[in-house]
């Protein structure tokens, strides 16, 4: 498999090094020869009969997830629906994301209305997860303007991670480890978000909107849940669905970025090269596809964000070889590896966290 330069990690002087100091010569040319061979293979074609297939299985899915419930009545088996539903609302939020990107329909405005739908049944604000992806795809890991690591619990950077205090550096410190424990809390945060946004004081498209049709999504899920079910039974179907719901999506977007080169703040580089070199790649083929909604192809979707999923892997011969010909580091590992990856890069961001209980005189010894 190809790999890519060193991340950004501590050096051995104790602070974070950045990819993207070095001078890199003029790519754009080869990217706009790369874009017009994408475009005149057909690549960028709507691929409606793919996501109308999707839908109908989702669909069905969620029928069969509903009527399941209802015919098990008062049994503990109800987790195990709990589970499909976490893993089906993750699948609806990955064609809200495929929408979001104009993938699905031709039109922008009637797929930002799907999106907006798909991503309420997911129970997230599209109009929060617009914006925030939006600066993301703009700018992947580049310091101060990538929100995807910005500290939220888990720091990303050497500097987050030095400011830690509290029970935050008690997590911060074995913050890898815990990664993907902490991750099935992240469903709740989703909808915490999601609300958080749509309540702020600032402008946010389509308010109202979708503040109602969440209100009603979480009704239609929450009311029929504690009729059918013991309050206990309920808040346990809950948290398990939400459970899943957090792990899958994190666990599916935590390889494409995270542990790849962290982009300075003041670094120039050209689209090609920044796109390419803090994504990766899972291999897999069409199993990954179906696993991670087609993420799996994270360095095509970053060159072309429109590019509908079933035409990433013939996408990925095109870029594969244009980055050998250009001497442009292209990262693929296996989803196993990928998660290595991710706990030891974490891990090793976690060591600039202070003890809060460390004696200043003590610590300065141990550095000598």
């Amino acid at each position: 498999m190809a790999t890519v330069s060193s991340p950004a990690l501590p050096s051995s002087s104790g602070r974070q090094t950045y990819a993207g100091t070095e001078t890199y010569p003029p790519l754009t040319r080869a990217y706009l020869s790369l874009s017009q061979t994408v475009r005149q293979s057909g690549l960028l074609r709507r691929a409606r009969w793919f996501y109308a297939l999707v839908g109908g299985i989702l669909l069905i899915g969620l029928a069969a997830c509903t009527a399941g419930s209802v015919l098990l009545g008062q049994s503990w088996f109800q987790l195990l629906i709990a589970a499909a539903l976490g893993i089906l609302f993750t699948q609806v939020a990955f064609l809200a994301h495929e929408a979001g990107h104009r993938q699905i329909l031709a039109g922008g405005p009637a797929n930002d209305v799907l999106a907006r739908a798909l991503a309420v049944v997911a129970g997230v604000s599209f109009s929060w997860w617009d914006s925030k992806h939006t600066r993301h795809h703009a700018n992947p890991n580049r310091v101060g303007r990538d929100p995807d690591i910005e500290v939220d619990t888990i720091s990303f950077l050497q500097e987050d991670a030095a400011k830690a205090r509290g029970w935050r550096a008690l997590i911060t410190r074995r913050q890898g480890w815990l990664f993907f424990p902490l991750l099935t809390l992240e469903g709740i945060n989703l909808h915490y978000l999601s609300f958080r946004h749509l309540f702020s004081r600032g402008p946010v498209k389509a308010r109202w909107t979708e503040l109602g049709l969440l209100a009603l999504r979480f009704g239609l899920v929450l009311v029929p849940l504690f009729w059918l079910l013991p309050l206990g039974m309920g808040f346990a179907f809950l948290g398990v669905q939400l459970a899943v719901f957090g792990l899958y999506m994190g666990a599916t977007f935590a390889p494409n970025h995270k542990g790849m080169p962290v982009i300075a703040p003041d670094a120039k580089l050209d689209f090609f090269s920044k796109q390419v070199r803090t994504s990766r790649n899972i291999s897999g083929g069409w199993w990954a596809t179906w696993l991670m909604g087609g993420l799996n192809y994270q360095v095509e979707h970053h060159l072309f964000p429109s590019m509908p999923r079933p035409h990433l892997a013939r996408a990925r011969k095109l870029v594969r070889e244009q980055c050998t010909e250009l001497a442009v580091p292209y990262a693929e590992t296996s989803i196993w590896r990928s998660y290595g990856i991710v706990i030891s890069y974490l891990n090793r961001v976690g060591l600039a966290a202070r003890d809060p209980f460390d004696c200043p005189v003590i610590a300065r010894f141990r550095r000598v």
